[in-house]
């Protein structure tokens, strides 16, 4: 582990909070939108400040470490820091929320400074999720997601159901928070066990020294459950998937955006629930396979029915969450690699999706196949975006899908053949249903008057998705920019799972070979 001498994980945190109250007090509606747009793009090369300052070499530990007691009694810090797993989140995180800012720019008409001031309090906190090493801490991080999410989705909201969207999401989160909570104060209690201590003297939230604690077999599958149903939620995994197509369809395309675009469910996996029950992870990796391939089956075959690019765009991502929990549960080095790939790709092509539907349903009032048509003829710029974004949705090589989706086929079909299966085919139907959608709404005549005078993207929109477009290409040709990045995160982490007595010991190795 590497301390920080200056504090500038913190900086990241604080500075979008700092600017959230700075914009929602200004008075000048103008002013504080350009604050709030000059505050993200600073926090932008903050972040990238941060990945230049991380030294891949040593992408097992932690770095950049921050440690500050908060609650001495119980043993709880304000302890942050990052590694070769979450080190690429925090500069897209900030990208996403630039781009969602500037998304946003004239299509809110009311509470202005309200809404943008709440764009970068979430951005400090998601910042804080991906960096908090405190079980605690992360937790408070997790669950002040909510209220901002709340309020976006039911004062801006495109349906006429958006506050029962908002109520909705809100309570499926905070469902999920419930077992999150349990298992953390159950890995605290069992560290005070561990070491012969007493409660609450020695309780540790501390998740380095919780990664060193040994986990008695009684409690790693109840741990691991409860952390795989607390992020299975927020992923979502299915059945816990409803909340994402209504808040899709009721709520703002920018803030969908932001959903779709970072995962953080699918990070606390990760970061937490393997890592923290690493018997129960490995014994049970069969469940989040099976878990992970009718989410993919299920979220494709859903959306090859879809006639409106916002739900599509919701039940695609679904299936693609599944697409990463395969790799995940394939416990290779080829599945992991592939999974922070993808959770990368999401940020970069899902999210700039979801805008391109919201600049349509700007333009149209909808998002319909059968008020659009013949899109191509009027919107070239726009169309040509959009297939570049659809094409690395479905892993077309050139762009920045065909690595992560390779890696994951490959990571699948290593650890069995039904994996790479179902992974291949989820492949397919992301073709059958991106492209069918194309055709419909892009191609053939212009049915609709309105259509002929939409305006093409203008100068401010097609500057806010260039940036993705470019990265997208760039990871595309040079994966390795990615893969150098988490490559000896993802050994030290796999090497945690199988490294444990039980799996040495052959009692629980080999439930996925071919």
């Amino acid at each position: 582990m590497s301390n920080s001498g200056f504090p500038i994980l913190s900086l990241t945190i604080l500075f979008p909070l700092l600017g959230a109250i700075l914009t929602g007090v200004i008075s000048n509606i103008k002013l504080a939108k350009k604050i709030a747009l000059v505050i993200a793009g600073l926090e932008l090369i903050l972040t990238l400040l941060v990945l230049l300052l991380f030294n891949a070499s040593e992408g097992d530990n932690f770095q950049l470490l921050e440690h500050y007691p908060w609650i001495p009694n119980l043993n709880i810090e304000f302890l942050i820091g990052i590694d070769g797993i979450s080190v690429l989140f925090l500069p897209m995180t900030a990208l996403l929320t630039l781009m969602t800012i500037a998304a946003s720019w004239n299509s809110i008409q009311h509470l202005q400074r309200f809404h943008f001031a709440l764009l970068l309090f979430l951005e400090g906190i998601t910042i804080g999720i991906f960096s908090a090493l405190d079980t605690v801490l992360f937790f408070l991080f997790w669950e002040l997601t909510l209220p901002p999410i709340f309020f976006l989705i039911g004062l801006w909201g495109i349906g006429p159901k958006r506050r029962n969207a908002g109520m909705k999401y809100t309570l499926f989160m905070l469902f999920g928070g419930v077992p999150l909570l349990f298992a953390f104060i159950i890995l605290a209690m069992n560290h005070a066990v561990d070491v012969g201590g007493t409660l609450p003297e020695d309780l540790s939230f501390n998740l380095p020294v919780l990664l060193k604690t040994q986990l008695p077999d009684d409690l790693q599958a109840i741990v691991f459950g409860l952390l795989l149903l607390g992020f299975a939620v927020k992923a979502p995994l299915v059945p816990f998937h409803t909340w994402l197509p209504t808040v899709t369809m009721e709520g703002p395309t920018q803030i969908t955006a932001l959903l779709i675009g970072l995962k953080l469910g699918i990070y606390g996996i990760l970061r937490f629930t393997m890592p923290l029950a690493p018997s129960a992870a490995v014994e049970y990796s069969w469940v989040l396979g099976i878990l992970g391939a009718i989410t993919l089956i299920y979220g494709a075959l859903i959306a090859l029915q879809q006639t409106n690019f916002r739900r599509l765009l919701a039940y695609a991502s679904i299936s693609h969450v599944g697409l990463v929990i395969i790799g995940i549960a394939s416990l290779t080095m080829q599945g992991i690699q592939g999974a922070i790939f993808q959770l990368f790709n999401f940020t970069l092509v899902s999210s700039s999706l979801m805008l391109i539907a919201g600049f349509i349903q700007h333009r149209l009032g909808s998002t319909e196949s059968i008020h659009l048509g013949g899109l191509a003829n009027v919107m070239p710029k726009l169309t040509s975006f959009y297939f570049l974004f659809a094409l690395a949705s479905i892993g077309v090589p050139g762009t920045s899908g065909f690595p992560a989706e390779l890696l994951l086929v490959i990571g699948a079909l290593t650890a069995h053949h039904s994996l790479g299966i179902s992974a291949l085919a989820g492949a397919v139907l992301s073709a059958a249903y991106m492209l069918s959608f194309s055709r419909r709404a892009f191609f053939g005549p212009i049915t609709q008057a309105a259509i002929n005078q939409t305006q093409d993207l203008r100068p401010r929109e097609l500057a806010l998705i260039c940036a993705p477009a470019l990265l997208i290409l760039i990871v595309g040709f040079f994966p390795n920019t990615i893969l150098k990045t988490n490559q000896i995160a993802a050994e030290a982490w796999l090497s945690h799972l199988l490294n444990q007595p039980a799996v040495r010991n052959n009692e629980i190795a080999g439930l996925f070979s071919p």
